[in-house]
């Protein structure tokens, strides 16, 4: 009697085994349904946000050139223009030429096509595609420039750096292409760089670059402020929609990655 009941016992231990594998499976599986749905109505969420936050930035985008349409923002611009060039600290000069470096050509279309590459060569290969995509701000730039047409900065007490600037003075192309590139490779390390020392220090320096960048242009006297904060609101809203749809892209490609 004894033996039979332990042959029952282990003919029976492999169906247990298998219930109870099953059943951790099935628990497995409903934790990963579920936490997939709370980051897809997180991301959501994100969405709609990110959605209202660029509507309103080209709410105010609108007004601004409106605004600067009927020139009601002259008296303001050299108010602020002549006051901030006042500000005479020594380094101050050297440093908003360094900030402007960067986006006067050649190496202002040196350099987007160069990180593109060096994204791609790392096998970032949607990366690169969307620092190209970023670079689409100085596209943009171009044709606003077009609509508006506005003279660059003139005023007797008024300082200009002698620099190769072209095209009219709204919006600024600089800063518009920094919020666009610099703005979007700023976001890329904040992703994908693991050592938090380094990736705070270089998200640091490229918020630096992109906030310093719309001074510099009005202290070198080659846009008025109103220029320059009408590249921040078209520039910003454009970045939000872009890593807005990176994110898509990447979730889609994690998606398809799983097993099915």
């Amino acid at each position: 009697m004894f033996p039979a009941a332990g042959e029952e016992a282990a003919r029976l231990r492999p169906m247990t085994a298998l219930a109870n594998a099953a059943h951790a499976n099935t628990s497995a599986m409903a934790q990963m349904t579920a936490a997939a749905g709370q980051r897809q109505r997180i991301a959501m969420l994100r969405g709609r946000r990110g959605g209202a936050l660029a509507g309103a930035l080209l709410g105010a985008f609108a007004v601004l050139f409106v605004l600067v349409r009927t020139n009601r923002s002259a008296a303001a611009d050299v108010a602020v223009a002549l006051r901030w060039q006042r500000v005479r600290w020594p380094w101050l000069t050297p440093v908003m030429a360094v900030i402007s470096w960067p986006g006067f050509p050649p190496q202002s279309r040196i350099i987007p096509p160069a990180a593109a590459i060096g994204l791609f060569s790392l096998r970032l290969r949607v990366e690169a595609v969307f620092v190209l995509a970023a670079w689409g701000t100085a596209f943009l730039s171009t044709l606003v420039k077009l609509l508006m047409r506005r003279p660059r900065p003139e005023h007797p007490l008024l300082q200009v750096t002698i620099a190769r600037v072209i095209g009219s003075s709204f919006p600024s192309g600089h800063t518009l292409s920094y919020v666009g590139v610099y703005g979007f490779l700023t976001y890329l390390v904040y992703v994908l760089v693991r050592p938090a020392r380094l990736r705070r220090l270089l998200v640091a320096l490229g918020s630096a670059l992109i906030a310093l960048v719309g001074p510099s242009r009005v202290y070198q006297g080659h846009h008025w402020p109103s220029d320059v904060l009408a590249s921040y609101l078209l520039g910003f809203s454009y970045l939000i929609g872009l890593t807005a749809l990176y994110q898509r892209v990447k979730e889609a490609q994690a998606a398809a990655s799983l097993p099915r």
